[in-house]
């Protein structure tokens, strides 16, 4: 990809937090680390990290929707957080879960376990302990109005539900998913009402934030008006 920052602009010289919000499917991810590669930041993928512990609870045949059980595997959970050159890698006692994460069941298992207050305490503390060094953007569903209320640039990024359940699919179906599309907006649908209506720290847009639509973008496009809304804001 092009570079589309001139290295004297601001951005490469100050290191800000920056923070991107918006439901499942919406492109956050590949948005966001394609973006921190443009500006040299951290790019932190905090729904992968509930999508590990979700594994984890469902690896010890546990139910993710059963605040207890997942309560009683917490202290067993041991997650390293790692940069590689493909990106975030996410560490389960030392196994490489990145694979393991990337399904339906783990996607519907990660919204589970984010409505219980330990796991999101657990988790929010490994953020906010990444954020303090500056130069990172991180992405989920509360990033701007829990994890870092005072990041200096807040982004809530979207698409309709149908151009992100087409994303999803293809993404399925090219890891070799048997899924139909009408599945996977029915999953779609299921995951925004529970994230949006989950009592702790639900999926909400901070007022102080940007709205992006990404729906009619492609990635380059869509990379580029993130980077103009940053270097708007500082």
């Amino acid at each position: 990809m092009k570079n589309l920052i001139n290295k004297d602009s601001k951005i490469m010289t100050k290191k800000i937090s920056i923070a991107i919000d918006g439901p499942a499917g919406a492109g956050k991810s590949t948005i966001a680390k394609a973006t921190a590669k443009e500006l040299g930041y951290l790019y932190i993928d905090t729904g992968a990290m509930y999508r590990a512990i979700g594994v984890a609870v469902m690896d010890r045949g546990y139910d993710p929707k059963c605040a207890d059980d997942v309560i009683k595997t917490l202290d067993s959970i041991h997650m390293d957080v790692t940069a590689k050159e493909d990106g975030q890698h996410i560490l389960l006692s030392g196994e490489d879960v990145n694979g393991k994460i990337r399904t339906p069941e783990a996607s519907m298992a990660a919204s589970a376990v984010a409505t219980i207050p330990e796991v999101r305490y657990k988790l929010v503390e490994i953020q906010r302990g990444l954020a303090k060094q500056g130069g990172v953007i991180m992405d989920g569903r509360d990033i701007g109005t829990y994890v870092l209320p005072d990041a200096e640039v807040k982004i809530f990024l979207t698409a309709s539900v149908e151009t992100r359940a087409k994303r999803r699919y293809k993404e399925l179906l090219e890891k070799g998913e048997k899924c139909t599309l009408d599945e996977v907006i029915s999953d779609m649908e299921a995951r925004d009402k529970q994230d949006s209506e989950r009592e702790f720290a639900p999926l909400k847009r901070a007022e102080d934030s940007v709205l992006l639509d990404t729906s009619d973008k492609t990635l380059k496009q869509s990379v580029q008006a993130l980077i103009k809304i940053i270097r708007e804001k500082i």
